[in-house]
């Protein structure tokens, strides 16, 4: 049986972060290969979302702020590190509507 082919999303949540939060998310998230700065980090972040952007998917940016995120990783059992951010990302595009 034929699958019809992957339909490209319209839009995509991208995490975000404020400079002040960026210290407190780098503490949090030890694991997850977040770069030293947040300029390196927003330099990296602003090339992918135009990245995105350019293959005409809409971009979404999910503000992250530290400890919103980390309650939500307690109430979820999870460890704050890359995969629990993103599905804190996905959860909060698709309550967004995305």
């Amino acid at each position: 049986m034929d699958r019809p082919p992957m339909e490209r999303p319209r839009s995509v949540g991208l995490a975000w972060y404020e400079p002040g939060d960026y210290p407190r998310i780098r503490e949090a998230m030890a694991e997850s290969g977040l770069p030293e700065s947040y300029a390196a980090w927003q330099i990296s972040a602003t090339q992918i979302e135009r990245e995105v952007a350019r293959s005409g998917v809409a971009v979404v940016r999910i503000r992250i702020e530290p400890e919103p995120f980390l309650a939500w990783c307690r109430d979820r059992a999870l460890v704050p590190d890359g995969a629990a951010r993103a599905a804190f990302v996905r959860e909060a595009h698709e309550a967004a509507g995305g």
